[in-house]
């Protein structure tokens, strides 16, 4: 529903002393494709704050205040004593400041734009809120700041406008209730189980099943408390030009009517509140803590907040980037280590660009590849299935459509390395036109299908074990949204933990032939450096022991693939990957040479 109107009554507060923001950090959770989202954040950011300095529109500039042209400036100087009152309310505006009870903080003698330890002053409190405010009712914070022993008040008789100022701040938001999770233990609702149901469970299914009818309608607003209130005074000085103000500051400028300038501007930074910090509010709600923080920040800092907000806005608009993922960013920069998090940046570029070197050699690799002998097609198939299955389970949860792109592209090229592993043909004999593989001559005519088939044989045994048995464990414990669901969530998490096995028949192809002239090693040696790259992020990213461990098994296969490299010699009647052998450039070599040819013929007859 939607949020009501401003209720009224009142809360109280029980102040403690100064301290930090309390709060026990959450464990990070992975996300995917992190570094790509960072670059794209910090290069819009970069790019909108440089816009904004040099390509603002340049008009003459008049001292005139008639001229809607004329330089404004700031009204306060640096370094100039405030005292701050910090009022909290039920009415968006506030004119009551007699009312000690709606006084929550009041600070004398701040340095405005002035950095040091007298500058910066922090308040812990805990605040009862009112029935209003627990049933959806607002809260208002209103802050006024005003030159050491001046009033804030209109109604004092030695209030002067020009030394005050003040701005008004929501304490509590409006956001749409988290959807309900829709997973459910599939044994435990299937028919065979309704008798084992107990009474407990039943009011719970029938909860679940209210959330499900309300899913359908619109979405449900609730209020959330907000535990942080940081105030920054913005050190900004400059002297605008009143019809070129940078648009990003427009919306923050207070412009005082009579002589044109402008007061400090007062910016309630909520760029580190993350959403899971915000406290539902209900009946049930007693007491809430409040963190209150006042101090400088620089211009350069305030504007690059500005820009980032508005990069993740952009990225939401566009799809690139869902609900929550900005927050996760933050929380890498919040939570992770200043030197590592450099770290991570440096190598996330690293993994980008051997990602891409990977892709352009595996693409001319295939294209150019002119005969299967000494390569598996099998795995080539199986590589398609596993794309597939991970680009289904990405399109039954909620994925951004730049993630399904990346995972549809992929699919698509497996596929076309399908058709250059094999004879793809449309048979048209039935009433539906079927698809139909045939192996390659190259690939039929030599031992190559023979061992391909014999390791694929004995790998498809301990996959399907393997698979069958992590299913069967993911039924019986976790929670799913349907049997489709499940089937998709078994399947990929199989092709995640054992995909890297995948590459096994490859390897006893290589045994069996004893030569590795045939491989990909351009494209070999690319992903060998990512995956140095990814065990690098196993130490710098913090996750389980066991994920941490599981990291490490392509490291294996790819180890085991340079011992065979360096073991077995070189084959000179092994094509590579450009169809070509060693013996066909010095056959092509001798033949160019008209003597060496006659003497042979004279050494044949």
């Amino acid at each position: 529903m939607a949020p009501p109107a401003n209720g009224g009554g009142g809360g109280g507060a029980v102040q403690e002393q100064p301290a930090a923001a309390a709060g026990q950090p959450q464990q990070q959770r992975q996300q995917g494709g992190i570094g790509q989202m960072l670059t794209g954040v910090i290069r819009i950011a970069v790019f909108w704050y440089f816009a904004s300095k040099f390509f603002s529109p340049n008009k003459p500039i008049s001292s005139d205040p008639s001229v809607p042209n004329f330089q404004i400036s700031n009204l306060f100087h640096k370094g100039e004593p405030l005292d701050m009152w910090f009022y909290l309310s039920e009415q968006e505006k506030f004119n009551d400041f007699g009312n000690e009870g709606a006084l929550i903080w009041h600070e004398t003698n701040i340095p405005y734009a002035v950095w040091g330890p007298e500058s910066t002053r922090t308040l812990s409190l805990k605040y009862q809120p009112s029935e209003a405010v627990k049933n959806n009712g607002s809260l208002y914070a209103h802050v006024f700041f005003a030159r050491s022993g001046y009033s804030p008040d209109p109604n004092d008789p030695e209030y002067q406008p020009l030394t005050a100022f003040g701005r008004t701040y929501p304490i509590v938001t409006y956001l749409p209730k988290s959807k309900a999770d829709k997973k459910k233990s599939l044994l435990r609702n299937s028919e065979d189980s309704k008798e084992d149901v107990t009474i407990s469970e039943f009011p719970q299914a029938v909860q679940e099943a209210q959330d499900d009818i309300k899913e359908d309608g619109p979405p449900e607003w609730i209020s959330y408390w907000k535990p942080n209130v940081t105030i920054n005074l913005v050190d900004d000085f400059t002297r605008y030009t009143a019809n070129a103000i940078p648009p990003i500051v427009a919306p923050y400028m207070n412009i005082e009517s009579t002589t044109g300038n402008y007061y400090p501007t007062v910016f309630f930074n909520e760029f580190w509140l993350l959403r899971d910090k915000l406290i539902a509010m209900n009946d049930t709600v007693t007491e809430v803590p409040l963190h209150l923080e006042v101090g400088p920040i620089s211009m350069t800092k305030w504007q690059l907040f500005l820009q980032m907000d508005q990069s993740f806005q952009i990225h939401r608009s566009y799809g690139s980037m869902l609900d929550g993922e900005s927050d996760e960013l933050k929380r890498v920069f919040l939570e992770g280590n200043p030197y590592l998090l450099g770290l991570t940046m440096i190598v996330s570029v690293m993994h980008s660009l051997f990602d891409f070197l990977a892709f352009k050699n595996d693409i001319q690799f295939w294209n150019k590849n002119k005969s299967m002998e000494g390569l598996s097609a099998k795995s080539v198939v199986v590589n398609f299935f596993c794309q597939l299955i991970v680009f289904l389970y990405l399109l039954d949860n909620d994925t951004s459509w730049m993630i399904l792109a990346s995972s549809g592209v992929g699919c698509c090229i497996e596929f076309w390395k399908i058709g250059k592993a094999m004879h793809i043909e449309i048979d048209r004999s039935g009433k539906i036109p079927m698809l139909r593989f045939r192996d390659r001559e190259s690939y039929a005519g030599n031992k190559t299908k023979e061992y391909d088939d014999l390791a694929m044989k004995y790998l498809s045994y301990v996959l399907f074990f393997l698979a069958v048995c992590f299913a069967i464990y993911s039924l019986m414990y976790d929670r799913h949204k349907s049997w489709y669901s499940w089937i998709l969530s078994s399947l990929t998490s199989c092709v995640y933990m054992f995909g890297f096995v995948m590459m096994c028949p490859q390897l006893f192809i290589n045994y069996k032939l004893k030569s590795v002239a045939h491989l990909p090693w351009r494209q070999m040696t690319y992903k060998f450096l990512n995956t140095i790259i990814d065990d690098l992020f196993a130490f710098v990213i913090k996750m389980p022991m066991l994920h941490r461990l599981s990291v490490f098994r392509d490291d294996v296969i790819f180890l085991i693939y340079l011992y065979q490299r360096w073991v077995y010699p070189v084959d000179k009647k092994r094509v590579n990957e450009f169809g070509f052998a060693a013996e066909d450039v010095d056959q092509a070599a001798s033949s160019s040479d008209p003597p060496a040819q006659k003497e042979d013929e004279k050494k044949t007859n």
